[in-house]
């Protein structure tokens, strides 16, 4: 249970830098992509980060000692 939490952690940890690394690309790219895709990444890193906190506490409330 606890591998299955550590690699969940990992995998939103990813997710969460992979929408922050496209959007600030297509930030400095400007133009298109980011009018058309910008919020888009934002809300995704926010939604991905949201999760990746919340696996933590979990794991941090499961697994931690007291």
């Amino acid at each position: 249970m606890q591998a299955l939490f550590t690699g969940l952690v990992i995998v939103s940890l990813i997710v969460t830098v992979g929408f922050l690394l496209s959007g600030v690309i297509g930030m400095l790219q400007g133009a298109d992509f980011n009018k058309k895709y910008g919020n888009l990444m934002m809300r995704g890193r926010v939604a991905s980060q949201a999760v990746t906190v919340l696996l933590i506490v979990a794991y941090a409330l499961l697994f931690g000692t007291s």
